[in-house]
């Protein structure tokens, strides 16, 4: 039975062979990985996947999908979690000693930046992490300072990966066609992520870029004076957008 996809699911389903096997050739997947694909949708991918791993974890939250993956695929190579990946523990996954977990996935675009700061709290125990997304999430996760698209995102994920736009897809890939250009994205987890306070830098951030068209130095009224941009090395006349991922961190130690 032919599934209908849900527009509350979010659901494109990637069908374009060749975008397909460019995506496998940037993955790179090896027998030993351990390697987890949030929302196989028809398995296009997972079945690509499989062709070289031993074996796979999914997370899929539409039920008739779970059904479906569970007919389909035999349980000692494919292991199926039904549930909201926003929800689901990744940490739960079982990884030998010396290895570190790698994700997949072309991920829905209504939760994709939830999801993306959901998984940073994962960094340090994953390898990599390999996403389709719209290309204008992932044009802001890669932005420069100095750019329009430099923003709060940039500045959360930068300070934990080095993040890479691989290439676009465009919208005839899937079905339905979404009405943007998606891209695949490649986040590594940096090894030594500069020292700082999460939810700290988040406050920081957040409130840098409130008001996007002042300078930091009214952004940041009442959470820090003058002085202290100064000796962190921030100008105060820059505008959010112009100060550096590691100039962000140096004003959340501060707080």
């Amino acid at each position: 039975m032919k599934h209908i996809p849900r527009k509350r699911f979010g659901q494109n389903f990637l069908t374009d062979d060749g975008v397909l096997h460019d995506i496998i050739r940037a993955i790179d997947p090896r027998p030993e990985d351990v390697m987890v694909e949030i929302g196989p949708g028809l398995a296009a991918m997972t079945r690509l996947l499989l062709e070289s791993l031993r074996h796979l974890h999914v997370v899929e939250l539409d039920r008739d999908l779970v059904a479906r993956l569970k007919k389909d695929f035999d349980p000692r190579r494919l292991t199926v979690h039904e549930g909201d990946a926003l929800q689901f523990d990744f940490g739960a996954i079982p990884v030998p000693p010396q290895q570190k977990l790698r994700v997949v996935g072309n991920l829905p675009y209504n939760i994709s930046s939830p999801l993306l700061f959901h998984l940073a709290e994962m960094a340090p125990h994953v390898q990599d992490q390999h996403f389709m997304l719209q290309k204008e999430v992932v044009e802001r996760m890669a932005a420069e300072p100095g750019s329009k698209a430099f923003g709060r995102l940039s500045v959360m994920l930068q300070w934990r990966y080095h993040i890479e736009l691989l290439f676009v897809v465009p919208p005839a890939a899937f079905d339905p066609p979404p009405a943007v250009d998606s891209a695949i994205v490649r986040m590594i987890p940096l090894a030594q992520p500069m020292e700082c306070d999460a939810a700290k830098l988040e406050a920081v951030v957040a409130k840098a870029f409130s008001q996007r068209r002042k300078v930091i130095r009214n952004c940041l009224a009442g959470m820090f004076s003058e002085q202290e941009l100064i000796d962190a090395g921030v100008d105060p006349q820059a505008r959010p957008e112009a100060v550096a991922v590691a100039d962000f961190v140096a004003l959340s130690r501060l707080r």
